[in-house]
């Protein structure tokens, strides 16, 4: 009987033929996701119930419920304060209210020179980085400016106040102005819709770094009044037929702009969704949508007491300026196709700190040491994928200059009250109190029932995580504030 001699050499081929395999399949299994490029869209002032998703019967946001629809929802996570220049330098700095440089809202504090940004940490991974809408951090020759945080390129308002207006006589790029011939800082009017110019300008920075990371930040306007609006501006031109009845606006045609803005920066976001497919990114970009605090009361009458589109839903209390939850509640949208699953929904409790560490996390750097953040990854990609359960904050803290303070630990929740800063807050709020309020979020969403007298060892309890939180407050540098307030008294609507 003939012995059939074995060919070594071919099952030396299987065999590693074989094994290539089995490490392709190991390796595919074990790797996380390449960096991504970042794309993260601040809304300002939309309020967590003013999307079509959350069934808001006037406004309609068919691409932002696409994105949640296929990626994940946050349902608890808070802004960095109630207002937009403290919750823009919670977010870039990763530093709650305690720690955070910018406290105030008055529109003219800066950074200070050793203020760490997520731009900043970014570009150590090689990040191009650029910002596009409002800044509200530090005006043009202070050392607040975005260019020496991080930022390549940042244009549109440096000063929050330049922001009151779509129609500005300029806008800005990396402090030098750029005149719109034709704009007059007029609220409602001009040749040159600022919104539309600081969109192109983002889809630019998009296109040219196409080839390279990115970290693009969009801290755009819209829909934050006063409101003036193209004449040809298609969504305009759906809502401006409709009669929705007068409120505390204006004039009878905002609460329609409003709605048209929110549908007009939801188009906005579709084309940008278009633009990453078109340059096949779209599986390489993680795309964050938020707003940027709590929503206001806009357009109240005796038939809408909490506003034509009621930001809150009838559910949260207070509004924009205040810490119960109508200030700080926010809606938050991640979309990562392919790397998170889509209809997730996170009931998980994060705020603005935890952003920088999450996206340092992503592009493979460290963040500083000194942020209060904790990294979102777990939640994001699931805690299987990331290596490592989700960690959860002992509490998150706010503060501000007109006295109100707020500790949530869990679902305890302790208010202080300090000055009312607004009409609608006035007739909601009450007077300012020098004593903490107690709510358990568990049973009582509405903070209707305060807790305090029932529950002493809790207030004590998170009242001194309010006394570890608070240090004092280093003033960056501040632009006159007669000059800084002159714009509004010029061009202020009669």
């Amino acid at each position: 009987m003939m012995k059939i001699k074995p060919d070594f050499s071919l099952i030396t081929l299987i065999f590693f033929l074989f094994s290539c395999g089995v490490r392709e399949t190991s390796e595919q299994i074990n790797t996380k996701p390449s960096p991504p490029n970042i794309i993260h869209i601040v809304l300002d002032e939309l309020g967590y119930f003013e999307t079509s998703y959350m069934n808001n019967q006037y406004l309609e946001t068919p691409n932002i419920d696409k994105l949640a629809a296929g990626g994940l929802r946050f349902n608890q996570l808070l802004a960095g304060a109630s207002v937009c220049a403290p919750t823009r330098s919670v977010l870039m700095t990763g530093k709650h209210l305690g720690h955070t440089t910018v406290r105030g809202n008055a529109g003219n504090q800066s950074l200070l020179p050793n203020d760490t940004t997520i731009a900043m940490v970014l570009k150590k991974a090689g990040y191009a980085t650029g910002g596009f809408g409002k800044w509200g951090l530090g005006d043009a020759n202070t050392e607040g400016v975005p260019e020496k945080h991080g930022f390549d390129i940042f244009y549109g308002y440096y000063d929050q106040r330049h922001a009151h207006t779509y129609f500005p006589e300029y806008l800005v790029r990396n402090s030098q102005k750029e005149y719109l011939e034709g704009n007059t800082n007029d609220y409602y009017k001009g040749r040159h819709f600022a919104h539309d110019l600081i969109f192109e300008e983002s889809l630019k920075f998009i296109k040219e770094n196409q080839d390279k990371s990115f970290y693009c930040y969009l801290p755009f306007t819209v829909p934050h009044g006063l409101w003036g609006i193209p004449a040809n501006n298609p969504e305009w031109n759906e809502y401006k037929n409709q009669d929705w009845g007068g409120g505390m606006q204006r004039r009878k045609e905002d609460p329609l702009i409003y709605a048209a803005m929110v549908k007009m920066v939801d188009r906005q976001i579709g084309e940008l969704i278009e633009l990453l497919e078109k340059l096949k990114l779209d599986e390489n970009t993680l795309v964050l949508i938020t707003g940027d605090n709590g929503g206001e009361y806009y357009f109240a009458n005796e038939k809408y007491p909490r506003g034509q589109f009621d930001p809150n839903g009838g559910v949260f209390r207070g509004e924009k300026r205040d810490f119960y939850e109508g200030g700080l509640r926010i809606p938050a949208v991640v979309w990562w196709p392919g790397k998170i699953k889509p209809g997730s929904v996170s009931e998980h409790l994060c705020y603005f700190p935890d952003i920088m560490p999450t996206f340092a996390e992503l592009v493979g750097v460290h963040a500083p040491d000194d942020i209060d953040g904790l990294s979102l990854v777990p939640t994001l990609l699931g805690e299987e994928q990331a290596g490592r359960t989700q960690e959860k904050h002992e509490y998150l803290y706010w503060e501000s200059p007109n006295g109100w303070v707020a500790v949530r630990s869990g679902n305890w929740k302790i208010v202080k009250r300090g000055k009312i800063m607004s009409p609608s807050t006035r007739r909601t709020m009450g007077k300012p109190s020098g004593e903490f309020e107690l709510y358990n979020l568990a049973e009582d969403l509405g903070e209707k029932t305060d807790l305090a007298a029932e529950y002493p060892e809790i207030v004590e309890r998170l009242s001194k995580y309010a006394e570890m939180a608070h240090e004092e407050n280093i003033i960056g540098q501040v632009i006159p504030e007669l000059e800084h307030l002159a714009f509004d008294r010029q061009t202020m609507p009669k």
